[in-house]
């Protein structure tokens, strides 16, 4: 399949002036959403959350799912409102005009890209992987990686369709999961007790904000859209429907599949695993070969990956476009229409990444620097309400962003120093960069 514009795509591109083609539909958009959070981190950190609230699992993904829905109604008004690439960036711009508040806000974005696959790279070398064959983790991840770079290199409707699959085959991990734990408690085995039950050495509150920083990696994706929005057919009418349909639909598997595993399974034998579903479907006895498990939970986790890859580098354009990165990172694909030097440096920058830190570390990363972007987010849809456009747009009450803010601060008083030295590493590499792009610009103005 070759990514060739109809004269529909190109008219609409031109319409709106943009560079890249209007190929992403409704269906599409959602399956994005869904893939990018079904696949994003379920697969891996439930254990991790049981760490903190032992049985309890469903109620910091509860938790995570309000603010995440928060969030998500400030997102539908800005991208219906302002539908172009660069998402939370282009909205701090409108709101504030400072050229470095937009681009950090740009370059969080970028980063939390980055770290997330970096994250799901590491994911996928680990458990899942064994469960198929024994290769050393390290070559596995950047193999990985590597193949994710050549498909988003392809374009964006090569990297969507394959997500439309990938989604379809991850949802159908999680539905194997829900269906063999149903069957093991239905038939009197597990304990449901364990549902209601604390770890024994946390504090419950503190165990339930704690693990909501994990959770709400969990919800991520719906953010990562915004950055498609300039591609996506008739935004206004499609994203909102998309974005609070993939929501609810990942709210429903998630809480089936933390009550489902706590019950078949100790948390304590949980939090254990790098392979925490894999483990439960082997320990409800069905017969599920663990080589087709470990293959679908690779296929769910490289969707995520894929698609935070995929948002990351339209992230880059964005930026290089408003002229907040160097010019290069605009550069396109003259027949494909990818943005092929964005592309590349975010799959170098997740290479060198994947070095670093555990999943865990790095999905706390990515959920801290996300957290900075959503409250720039709810804080610029607030100062552009009075902003007018010249078409119909998605709006929520003031008192959502409001609401958010303060939520996304009780989540940033969770993180840890080790993850706040993380997101100051990537503020001083993104600030070096910034000042990069301002002097070139200067100079091409100089010898005009």
């Amino acid at each position: 399949m070759t990514d060739t514009a109809n004269p529909s795509d190109t008219a609409t591109s031109e319409k709106r002036g943009s560079k890249l083609k209007q190929v992403i539909t409704g269906p599409l958009l959602f399956a994005f959403i869904v893939g990018d959070t079904l696949g994003a981190g379920i697969y891996t950190l439930v254990g991790t959350m049981a760490v903190d609230v032992g049985g309890v699992i469903w109620l910091p993904l509860l938790i995570a799912l309000v603010v995440a829905l928060l969030t998500a109604g400030t997102y539908a008004e800005l991208i219906t409102k302002y539908p172009h690439a660069g998402g939370a960036a282009r909205y701090a711009d409108r709101a504030f005009g400072i050229p470095y508040v937009s681009f950090l806000v740009g370059f969080l974005m970028m980063a939390s890209g980055i770290t997330t696959a970096a994250s799901l790279a590491n994911a996928f070398a680990g458990d899942y992987l064994s469960a198929l064959i024994a290769v050393p983790a390290i070559p596995a991840a950047l193999i990985f990686i590597a193949a994710l770079t050549l498909i988003n290199l392809r374009g964006v409707r090569e990297s969507l369709t394959a997500n439309l699959v990938a989604s379809v085959i991850e949802v159908s991990g999680l539905v194997i999961v829900i269906v063999c734990a149903g069957i093991f408690i239905g038939g009197g085995q597990g304990d449901p007790a364990r549902a209601l039950e604390f770890a024994a050495d946390v504090p419950p509150l503190q165990g339930a904000f704690a693990a909501s920083i994990v959770a709400f990696f969990s919800f991520l994706g719906f953010e990562s859209a915004a950055n498609m929005a300039e591609e996506v057919r008739n935004p206004s009418k499609v994203y909102p429907r998309a974005l609070f349909g993939a929501l609810a639909t990942a709210a429903v598997v998630y809480l089936a599949i933390a009550l489902g595993a706590v019950m078949v399974l100790p948390p304590a034998d949980l939090a254990e695993s790098s392979g925490p579903l894999l483990d439960v479907v082997a320990a409800s006895g069905a017969a599920v070969p663990s080589w087709l498990f470990g293959l679908i939970a690779l296929v769910a986790i490289a969707n995520g990956a894929l698609l935070f890859m995929v948002m990351a580098s339209r992230v880059g354009f964005g930026l290089a476009e408003s002229g907040l990165l160097p010019d290069v990172f605009d550069k396109v694909l003259a027949k494909r229409g990818t943005p092929w030097v964005s592309i590349i440096s975010v799959g170098l920058a997740t290479m060198a990444l994947s070095f670093v830190g555990d999943v865990a570390t790095l999905a706390e990363t990515t959920v801290l620097l996300l957290l900075l972007v959503f409250v720039s987010a709810n804080i610029s849809v607030l100062v552009l309400k009075k902003d007018k456009v010249d078409h119909k747009h998605f709006s929520v009450p003031r008192a959502v962003p409001v609401l958010a803010i303060i939520a996304s601060i009780v989540l940033l008083t969770q993180q840890t120093g080790v993850v706040w030295l993380g997101a100051a590493a990537y503020v001083a590499v993104g600030s070096v960069l910034f000042l990069i792009a301002r002097y070139g610009r200067k100079r091409a103005e100089a010898k005009k």
